[in-house]
Order: structure tokens, then C-alpha cells, then sequence
């Protein structure tokens, strides 16, 4: 018997023995192609599935590498029919491909074809009815063609048939455009230069870092490996103006080759910056500015935090898969299950890296992650007890218990730049009050957010209360401490989020707070444990403390 930290069982669950020696080792072998599912204190549960395993061999791993993990680190003799499911699930990945090729009896023109080493594959694809419409004649026997317009809408076809399509077909240049990167005094990073390479090798996908590990510097270096224009959409405005000022900074690119296309402008340039909102406004049940995807020949698109894009511009994406994609993301984790979609129409996994490793090296801030419980006075225990069911989040992630632990850490903390995070604008409010701090919320203003947030960097406010408005691609490098006071329900990619709010590395190298405030024996304190499940998976272990303790 072997002495792994691991448990592979038959229906594909690994267990890891957190506190064994070699737990670490084995959860960074088995992170490329399982996902964690649950993780309470002494036995983390992982799954793999097909879409991790495609993801893996998308990335280079190949089923040796899987196969030679499970074995190293189980227990147990690992189940034989377990291996072999794995090879062969590896290895439909791949079998069809999407090429382009040459007519017979025109070598200068081209059409799109898809393309396979194993006829029977393509037989049994194409009497799919999903299938059909999007195809042409046949080529031989073994390809067939490829409706241009249908290129990402079979890859989503193909995926959920459990074939998925290799795509070789390549991409368009798009419009040239210089642009370089000004290291002057930095330098991208190992990791991010490695994500650069990964992706572009690719042609198109996912690079999936920590948040405040620098994806807007991952997306320069693609900009300037395309030298071509270059679409960027991103969550919000405040998000967008980021993008502007960092690209300014660290690339070739002016103020006059940057536009911004948002709610307040509408301005197409060589590089322009949107968010998801405009793009998915409808008028009269019309997507109004879908216009800009075609308003210039992108060399490249940019999707910032990729694992909220709007189901809108999935279907929008699918049009667009003769253009280069790169997807930023701290988490592939997505709340409505489309991870899919991801895979198929923005591409696979191209770069991922622990955030563990990447703290190990010194380029994000060590953190220290405490679940505060609170118990509910007998009078609102009551409320909740008889509340309807919708009802009872609120009721419990309001409760006025929370009000005076919240107090206590921030007064724990006084002088540190603190951010207090929430989903509740009254209970926001409430808080901001007590505290003497500026609250910042959806109806703040552009300008106004602006304008605290650099008074926070500067380290003129040392409090801000949120809420979910700052939860994405808000850069508060100095930020070394979150409360947070609720959430959106069990959302494990919000937690991933606004724990990135702090890992910024200090000029001193502090450590990190994290704190989330529970009430104890509510739905409060089960969503809470969902939301941790995906920093579990990152090695962030939580400490529980009672309210009591502080």
C-alpha cells in the first residue's frame, strides 16, 4: 500500500487527506484536471470530469501525466476501469478537428472543414439533428464542411456530444496596429510571460490567474504579440477606466488610440474598451451595439473576468471565432454551470496557476482567512424560525448581531486600509454610519467612485464600505483587510473576488486579513461554506472563531 494523501475511487471522486504530509504535492498534481467539490476540515472531495479532463489535455497534459498523478498519490491500488475511462476520455479530445483547406481545383481558395483520423466518430456526430444544420457536403470520407458562420455553434454541439473539436482553423490578423510593451523600471513576470506564450501558442482561450497577480498586464503582452486592434470588453465603467491607465502606462499605445465604449461614451478607436452592459442593451428586444463587434477587423478580443460574461455574448461570440480570444479569470468556476460554453466558444484552459505558488513566490500578499460567528438574539431567532424560506438570507446575513462584531474588527484594524463588503444597500448604510466611512454603491456616481478610490490608494480614507460594485477588477493595491458582511447567496466566485481585493502584495509584506461574518444555524452559515469551496481548493484553510473571542 502506498502512503498518498489521496482516495481514488471508482465514480471518480478523489479524497485528500488535508492533513497529510504530502496534501500539498498532491493537490497541485491533481489541480489540472479535477475540481473540488467539497472541502470541510480534514477530507477535501474532488471530481473529474470530462470537460476538466479536456481542459487538461487542451493545456498539454496528456493522459500519462493524469494517469501517473493518480497512481503516485492514492492510497490504494487505483480502480483499473477508472484509468482506462480517463485515457479514453483524453482521448476524444482531438479526434475532430476544424482546419481550413484548400479546394481541389482552386488552391487559392479556402474553406472550412471538419476533419477526422476516426470515421466512425464523424458518422455518428453527423447524424446528430444539432449537427447537421450547421455542416455541408461531404469532402471525402473522413472531413466534411463547415458552414464559416456555424464554426462556434458546432464546437458548443460537439462538446455537449462528448466530442469535442480540436479547433485548427486558425485566425484573421485583423487590422495591424503597433503596439509594444514599455518595461521600462518592471518586466512581465515569469508566470505572466509563461501566460502570454501559453496563449498564444493556443491561438485562443483562458488564462486563469489570482486576483491582483496582474491579468491586465497578461492581456498587454497578448495585445503586443498581436500588434493588431484590439476589442476589450469589460465588467463596468470604473473597470474600464483601469484598463486605459494601466495600458497607458505599460504600452506604446496614446490617449488618442484608446476608446471607451460605456453608458456616457461611445468612442471606436484602434483599442476600445466596452463593457458587457452596452453590449447586451436591448431596444424594441434588439441588441442596439452589436455593431461594434464588426466596426473594425479586431485582430483580438479581450474578455475580462470571463466567468461573468452574459449569456448574450455567448451567442454573440459564436460569430466571432475567426478572431483571436483571450479570456482573463481568477476562478472558471461559473454560478450558472456554462463553464462549457467557456471551453467551446472563448477556448480551452491555456495557463493556470495556484494561487498558493504564485503567493509562494512573493507576488501576492500571504492571507488569513476567519469565519466569524454570530448567534441571533431570541427575538430575531423567532423571525427567522417562522420566515418563508426566500426570506431567510436576508434575515439572517442582516442581523444587527453583526453590527458590533464588524465594529470590533475594524477597530482591530484602525489605521489599516479596510474594506467592508456587502450585498445589503440598508444594511450598507447602517454600517457606513457607525464607522464614519464613505459608502460606495451601484447609484455612486463614475466620478465619485473614481474619486474615493484614489483617495483610498492614497491613503487619505483608510474605510470603505462596498458592495458588489467593487467585487471586480477594482485595483486597491494597498488594501489589507475585508470584512465582509454578506454575499450573493453560496456564490464561490464572489468569495474568490473579493478575497483578491486584498492579495495585492504590501510594500511591507503584512499579511492579509479576510474576515466573513456569519450567523450561526442559518442558511447564512451553509452558504457561507459553498462560497469558501473554491479557496479551499486554492489551500486557504479558514479558522472559525466565535464572536464571542474577538
Amino acid at each position: 500500500m502506498n502512503d498518498g494523501a489521496l482516495i481514488v475511487q471508482s465514480d471518480k471522486t478523489l479524497l485528500l487527506e488535508v492533513a497529510h504530509p504530502r496534501a500539498e504535492e498532491a493537490r497541485r498534481a491533481i489541480a489540472p484536471f479535477a475540481e473540488l467539490e467539497r472541502a470541510p476540515e480534514h477530507v477535501h472531495t474532488y471530481r473529474v470530469t470530462p470537460l476538466g479532463l479536456w481542459n487538461a489535455r487542451a493545456a498539454g497534459h496528456d493522459a500519462e501525466q493524469v494517469v501517473d498523478a493518480l497512481i503516485t498519490h492514492s492510497r490504494y491500488p487505483v480502480p483499473h476501469a477508472l484509468l482506462v475511462d480517463v485515457a479514453e476520455t483524453m482521448d476524444r479530445y482531438g479526434r475532430l478537428t476544424i482546419e481550413k483547406e484548400g479546394f481541389a481545383d482552386d488552391p487559392t481558395g479556402t474553406r472550412l472543414v471538419l476533419r477526422t483520423t476516426d470515421r466512425p466518430v464523424l458518422e455518428e456526430v453527423l447524424r446528430s439533428k444539432r449537427i447537421r444544420p450547421l455542416t455541408g457536403e461531404r469532402v471525402d470520407e473522413l472531413a466534411v464542411v463547415v458552414h464559416p458562420s456555424e464554426r462556434g455553434r458546432l464546437k458548443q454541439e460537439l462538446v455537449k456530444l462528448g466530442w469535442p473539436a480540436e479547433d485548427l482553423a486558425g485566425y484573421v490578423d485583423g487590422e495591424a496596429h503597433p503596439i509594444d510593451l514599455v518595461q521600462q523600471g518592471w518586466q512581465l513576470r515569469p508566470y505572466q510571460q509563461q501566460a502570454v506564450d501559453g496563449f498564444w501558442h493556443g491561438g485562443s482561450g483562458v488564462v486563469v490567474l489570482p486576483c491582483g497577480a496582474g491579468k491586465t498586464l497578461v492581456g498587454a503582452g497578448a495585445m503586443a504579440a498581436a500588434k493588431a486592434t484590439t476589442l476589450i470588453l469589460v465588467t463596468n465603467t470604473v473597470a474600464a477606466r483601469q484598463w486605459k491607465d494601466e495600458l497607458l502606462r505599460r504600452t506604446t499605445l496614446t490617449e488618442d488610440e484608446i476608446g471607451e465604449y460605456s453608458g456616457a461614451r461611445k468612442e471606436v478607436r484602434p483599442v476600445t474598451i466596452a463593457t458587457y452592459q452596452v453590449l447586451t442593451t436591448r431596444r424594441k428586444g434588439a441588441y442596439t451595439h452589436l455593431d461594434l463587434l464588426d466596426a473594425r477587423d479586431w485582430g483580438l478580443i479581450v474578455y475580462d473576468e470571463v466567468h461573468l460574461l452574459p449569456a448574450p455574448v455567448f451567442r454573440m461570440t459564436a460569430d466571432l471565432q475567426a478572431r483571436r480570444r483571450l479570456g482573463l479569470t481568477a476562478t472558471l468556476v461559473r454560478e450558472d454551470g456554462r463553464e462549457a460554453d467557456v471551453f467551446s466558444l472563448i477556448g480551452p484552459k491555456r495557463f493556470d496557476a495556484p494561487w498558493k505558488d504564485i503567493e509562494a513566490q512573493g507576488w501576492i500578499a500571504p492571507a488569513d482567512c476567519v469565519e466569524v460567528r454570530v448567534s441571533l438574539p431570541d427575538g430575531q431567532r423567532m423571525a427567522y424560525a417562522t420566515a418563508e424560506p426566500d426570506d431567510r438570507y436576508r434575515l439572517a446575513a442582516c442581523s444587527d448581531a453583526k453590527l458590533a462584531v464588524i465594529e470590533k474588527l475594524a477597530e482591530r484594524h484602525t489605521g489599516e486600509p479596510t474594506l467592508i463588503i456587502g450585498q445589503y444597500l440598508d444594511q450598507l448604510h447602517e454600517l457606513a454610519e457607525r464607522l464614519g466611512a464613505d459608502v460606495i454603491t451601484g447609484e455612486t456616481t463614475v466620478p465619485e467612485r473614481q474619486r474615493l478610490y484614489a483617495a483610498f490608494r492614497a491613503g487619505q480614507v483608510r474605510r470603505l464600505v462596498v458592495s458588489k460594485v467593487a467585487n471586480f477588477s477594482v485595483d486597491l493595491p494597498e488594501a489589507s483587510v475585508a470584512i465582509q458582511v454578506s454575499g450573493t447567496f453560496g456564490s464561490r466566485q464572489e468569495e474568490a473576488q473579493r478575497l483578491g481585493r486584498v492579495l495585492r502584495p504590501k510594500g511591507d509584506g503584512r499579511t492579509a486579513h479576510f474576515y466573513t461574518v456569519v450567523a450561526r444555524d442559518t442558511v447564512d452559515a451553509e452558504f457561507a461554506a459553498h462560497r469558501q469551496r473554491f479557496l479551499a481548493e486554492q489551500g486557504y484553510a479558514y479558522r472559525i472563531v466565535d464572536a464571542d473571542d474577538l
